[in-house]
This record gives C-alpha cells, structure tokens and sequence, in this order.
C-alpha cells in the first residue's frame, strides 16, 4: 500500500510530492526525491524530519501517517553548520547594552484620567514642598541664629585680643566701597588728564604766537612732562588713601 509524502521546502524550491510505499523509510526518501527531482542538492546539505521535530531515521512512513486521511506531511530543510559557541553570551551582553539604554523617562505619558504624569509629579512636589514649609522656616531661623552667634563671638574675642587682631589680614568684601572707591580715582584720572590736555594747548598756542628764537630748550620740555607726571601721580595715590577706610589700611 501506497501513500503520498508532502514536502514543505525552502526557496526557491517549490512544495514537492512523492509516492511512496508505506513500509519506506525516512533515510530512502530523498534518494526517492532525487530521482524524480534530479535539481535537488547533495543529502548531505539537507534532512527531512516531520513538523513535530526530529524522528529516527529508521521510522517507516506508516508510523507518520494520519489515520484521518492517507497523507503524510514533512519538511525538507538545510542543515545549519555549528559555531564555536559563545552566542549566548553575545546575547546576554547585547541585552545588557539595550537595557542600560532604555529610557525611564515617562513624564510624557497620560494617566487613565487624561492628565500627564509630569502634571502628577509637579503637583505632589508641590503639595509636599508647601507640607515642609515651616521646618523650612525653623531651620533658616536657627541658621540666621547661628550666624549671629558666630558672629558675636568673633567680635568678642576681637575686643578682648586687639593686639592679636590688629596684625591679621581681613578680607575686605564692601562691594558698594569698593565700586565708589574704583569710581573716584576714574574721576580723577579724567580730570587731572583733562587739566594736562588743557595746558599743552595753552602752551602750544603760546609756542605759536610766539617768536622762533624762543628760550625753551628740548631739556626744559623734558622736565615739564616729568613734573606733570609726577603731580598726576600724587593726585591719584591722595585719592585713593583718601578713599581707603582707616581699618582696610591698618589691615
């Protein structure tokens, strides 16, 4: 007796068809294939096996067919050549990659009520910021408190120690002095420069008006430039002592 075998193969082949006896063997079948389909590759790059997993190659046909109907299904499917292993820990490791690069970011996302979750946490934020409110104000009180402790004891140990205090250096953070202080010798360097610009074009129209057979020399020039750099000097170091508060000098 007789049945027939499907072949469910891979492209490009098509689906083939065999008729073979029922005592046949799994192992016989792709001989019996290879002679009605001669375009077929070598065995050895090939097995056939049913769809519900590997058999022995020594299973009959009729063992495989369905009592229902005089059928017989298989699949004829390359073989894959083994690696040198490994792959699943190339797999573990990409795994690891994609897990530290997924994202936990879910701000954007909407509750079942409509509203973003981003919403949600801003308003817990803020309900538990308004919660805290007065341990926030109880703690800047006793900061304030002991800033002014602090500071009382420094001014204690300075009014007991002067000596002591007086050869440190302090440092001088009077931003508002320091900026009328920087402001002042501007002021005086524009004017003391305004006064030196005046009197050379006093004394250049003087020198015109004048005759050629003038007495001053090269050298007398020289001496008027020195003195009026010397007195623009003294100007500035006297507003700028001016300036500077008795404690910052002795300091």
């Amino acid at each position: 007796m007789s049945t027939n075998v499907i072949f469910s193969t891979f492209p490009p082949f098509p689906t083939l068809s065999l008729l073979v006896p029922l005592e046949t063997c799994i192992d016989e079948l792709y001989e019996l294939l290879c002679d009605r389909y001669p375009h077929l590759p070598a065995s050895d790059a090939l097995r056939i096996s049913p769809h519900s997993g590997c058999v022995n190659p020594d299973t009959h046909i009729s063992e495989l067919r369905d009592e229902s109907s005089n059928l017989v299904t298989l699949r004829l499917v390359p073989r894959l050549r083994g690696g040198k292993g490994g792959f699943g820990s190339q797999l573990r490791a990409a795994g690891g990659r994609m897990s530290s690069q997924k994202t936990s970011n879910n701000d954007s996302c909407r509750d079942l009520s409509g509203r973003r979750l981003s919403t949600i946490k801003t308003a817990k934020r803020l309900v538990d910021y308004m919660e805290n409110e007065e341990e926030r104000k109880k703690a800047a009180a006793e900061a304030k408190r002991a800033k002014l402790e602090s500071l009382e004891k420094k001014i204690a140990s300075a009014s007991t120690e002067p000596e002591a205090v007086a050869g440190k250096k302090h440092r001088f953070d009077d931003t508002e002095y320091l900026e009328e202080s920087r402001e002042i010798v501007d002021n005086v360097k524009s004017a003391v420069s305004a006064g030196l610009l005046k009197k050379k074009k006093k004394a250049k129209t003087t020198h015109l008006s004048s005759s050629p057979e003038s007495s001053s020399t090269p050298k007398d020039k020289l001496e008027d430039a020195v003195g009026a750099a010397t007195i623009t000097d003294k100007v500035i170091d006297s507003a700028v002592s001016v300036s500077v508060p008795v404690g910052l000098a002795s300091a």
